[in-house]
């Protein structure tokens, strides 16, 4: 989150490297806590180098399978720990593989633009 200095009012926020290091370490959590991810990332302006003031890190995840529904998937991850606010997307291994395949302006940003921290543990196509 951003940060004061004690000696002026301007705001701080969280540059690249200080978000790229602490998804690192989010990445090797999330990774003991759930066997089933396949491949763990992040997009969007972090990923671009784009971001500002304000911005959140934009997080994919994707898993071997999952029984619960897409919009509840991101309620298993815990984001804590990040110095921004964070959003994450959970696909299955075999939701990935066609979305990629019907292609999609969303999909050809996530395949080209993802800084993949885990880059693949069995599947995950592209």
């Amino acid at each position: 989150m951003p940060v004061r200095s004690l000696s002026s009012p301007v705001l701080k926020w969280p540059g690249r490297a200080e978000v790229d290091a602490a998804a690192r370490a989010l990445a090797a959590r999330i990774v003991a806590a759930h066997p089933e991810l396949v491949r763990f990332g992040y997009f969007g302006s972090y990923a671009r180098g784009d971001f500002g003031p304000g911005s959140d890190l934009d997080l994919v995840a994707i898993v071997r399978t999952s029984e619960r529904p897409f919009a509840e998937r991101p309620l298993d991850f815990d984001l804590t720990g990040l110095p921004v606010p964070a959003e994450i997307v959970v696909y299955t291994d075999d939701e990935w593989r066609d979305a990629c395949a019907r292609g999609g302006r969303f999909f050809r940003n996530l395949l080209s633009g993802t800084v993949w921290l885990l880059p693949s543990r069995t599947s995950a196509a592209a």
